[in-house]
C-alpha cells in the first residue's frame, strides 16, 4: 500500500495551496491539494511531511499537527494511505513550487476551488475541527467519488447507491 502525506499550513484565515498546473501526466493536473508527497523507505509519517513541506515551498515546519489518516480505493490508481496534517507555525522563505502554484487561499473560498470530491470531505473535517483525529476510507471509480466513510460509518453522497 502507498504511504503519502498531505499537510495544510494555516496563516490567519487562509490555507496553503498547490494548484496542480505544472505536470502533464499528473492524476491531480488542475486540481487544488495541500502540500506533500511520497513517503520514503523508512520514513514516518511525520518525517516525510516535514521533508516534503520543505521541499515543495521552501519552509520548515514547526508546529504541526496529524489529523488523520485517509485510505484510497480506486478502480484506476494503486490503493494509498494518506496522512493528514495541519501546521500553524513554519520558518523560512516561500519558493517556487515545481509541481504546481502556490497560493494562500482564505477558508470561505476554499469550497469554490477544483478539489477532489473526497477532498472537500476531510477539509471539512480540518476546518471544523470537531474531530481531533479521524480515519476517512474513500473508493474512486475513475474519477468519481462513489462511497465514504468516516470512522468505518458511511457518509452518504449525493448521486451515488450502493454505498460500501
Amino acid at each position: 500500500m502507498k504511504q503519502t502525506t498531505l499537510c495544510y499550513l494555516r496563516c490567519n484565515d487562509s490555507y496553503l495551496m498547490l494548484h496542480r498546473v505544472k505536470k502533464d501526466h499528473d492524476a491531480s493536473h488542475g486540481k487544488w491539494i495541500g502540500v506533500g508527497g511520497k513517503c520514503e523507505r523508512d520514513e514516518s509519517p511525520d518525517e516525510c511531511m516535514l521533508r516534503e513541506v520543505r521541499e515543495e515551498t521552501g519552509l520548515t515546519v514547526l508546529r504541526w499537527q496529524y489529523r488523520g489518516i485517509v485510505t484510497f480505493i480506486s478502480d484506476t490508481w494503486p490503493c494509498e494511505y494518506m496522512h493528514l496534517f495541519t501546521a500553524t507555525q513554519w520558518e523560512g522563505t516561500m519558493v517556487p513550487c515545481d509541481e504546481g502554484d502556490l497560493q494562500w487561499v482564505p477558508q470561505h473560498q476554499l469550497e469554490q476551488l477544483n478539489l477532489w470530491e473526497g477532498d472537500r470531505i476531510f477539509l471539512r473535517l480540518l476546518l471544523d475541527n470537531t474531530q481531533p483525529f479521524f480515519s476517512l476510507k474513500l473508493v474512486y471509480r475513475g474519477d468519481a467519488l462513489c462511497s465514504a466513510k468516516l470512522d468505518n460509518r458511511p457518509i452518504p453522497l449525493p448521486g451515488c447507491q450502493n454505498p460500501q
